[in-house]
């Protein structure tokens, strides 16, 4: 659990991803529905400064979020 201001969870959050603690993180705010706004206005912005989390989408599918291709579909041919 972690607790403090946006920036020392931030600083939580780079430390543990750049060590590669981790590669992600779920947030369970300790309370609904204000947590999540808390997280996503006050944190969020701190990790988006530092380049740790994206500002903007690749497309609009996961797969192009990810970066990969889309697999050819047997069924149909252009």
């Amino acid at each position: 659990m972690l607790c403090g201001s946006a920036e020392r969870i931030a600083d939580t959050l780079q430390l543990w991803f750049e060590e590669r603690a981790a590669d992600g993180f779920n947030v369970m705010p300790p309370y609904f529905h204000k947590g999540f706004e808390d997280f996503v206005e006050l944190v969020v912005p701190v990790l988006q400064e530092r380049g740790l989390f994206r500002s903007d989408y690749e497309g609009t599918t996961l797969r192009d979020h990810l970066g990969l291709a889309r697999p050819a579909n047997p069924f149909f041919t252009a």
